[in-house]
């Protein structure tokens, strides 16, 4: 058995990167819902990792796939996002308020504590 050692910039040679376009994604991505990941990387010549990107990049809403084209299992994560999301916005308002509240607090103490000092201090002289 013969072995061939081949050098970095034959590889990087041989690798050929290809672009896609926006529409060509979206076409491939319904396709592999439609009929799997394999065969449609099988089918387009796209090696599969390069779908499986795609399919995870349109499940994050990175690659707009159209409207009507989510899978139910997309809906309701989407939709249990948008509900943790309400959730910790209303967290956040509550801590904002309640912030809001302690620095007005604050700033009457310090007022207070200032014109009581400002008293002390013309009482001694």
């Amino acid at each position: 058995m013969k072995v061939r050692c081949v050098s970095m910039t034959e590889l990087i040679k041989k690798r050929e990167v290809r672009s896609y376009s926006k529409e060509y994604k979206v076409e491939a991505i319904t396709l592999a819902r439609k009929i799997g990941i394999k065969k449609s990387s099988l089918e387009l010549g796209i090696p599969e990792g390069t779908i499986s990107s795609w399919m995870h990049d349109a499940r994050k809403g990175q690659i707009d796939v159209g409207i009507g084209k989510q899978t139910p299992a997309i809906g309701l994560s989407q939709a249990a996002e948008i509900q943790h999301l309400r959730e910790e916005n209303k967290a956040l308002s509550k801590d904002i308020k309640r912030l809001r509240e302690e620095n007005a607090f604050l700033e009457e103490a310090s007022a207070f504590f200032a014109a009581s000092r400002q008293k002390l201090v013309k009482k001694n002289e």
